[in-house]
């Protein structure tokens, strides 16, 4: 793994790249999709398939299953729109889509919010120490759980 440099979206950017994203991977951008997409990139902590099914249900004025929710976050993160953070069974915008890299999140225990970190340099040891083991990793996933500065 190389070093790497990347582009941080935000806004309606942020949502155009995650469409284009998707699509260049094959699959289909829906309005589903989208509002999903567009609801998960509102939360600056990790949201979870039901947080995300009750906003749109209310601002769409019809229920949205959280079970449908779940299907088209898995898609966000088998594409790398989303991240999943593990241990808060939440997810956040990957404000870089299509970009792949390894999970590093820095989780406060006191506010919640969730911070992911590039760090190729421990990306590199974690996937020696699996591949010494003859483990192949597909998605390593580090949390680190704390306290953040502005809840200290």
């Amino acid at each position: 793994m190389s070093e790497h440099k990347h582009h941080e979206h935000s806004g309606h950017d942020l949502v155009q790249a995650a469409e284009a994203a998707l699509t260049q991977a094959g699959e289909q951008w829906t309005g589903m999709r989208e509002s999903v997409f567009t609801e998960l990139a509102k939360h600056d902590c990790p949201a979870s398939a039901y947080d995300i099914a009750d906003n749109l249900s209310k601002s769409r004025g019809k229920r949205v299953a959280a079970n449908s929710v779940y299907r088209i976050l898995d898609l966000f993160v088998a594409n790398n729109l989303a991240m999943r953070v593990e241990s808060a069974n939440a997810y956040l915008a990957n404000t870089h889509p299509g970009c792949e890299h390894d999970c590093i999140f820095l989780v406060c225990d006191e506010c919640g919010e969730a911070t992911h970190v590039d760090h190729d340099g421990v990306s590199r040891e974690v996937r020696g120490v699996a591949k010494a083991n003859k483990f192949q990793a597909r998605r390593p996933i580090i949390e680190i759980r704390g306290i953040c500065a502005a809840c200290r």
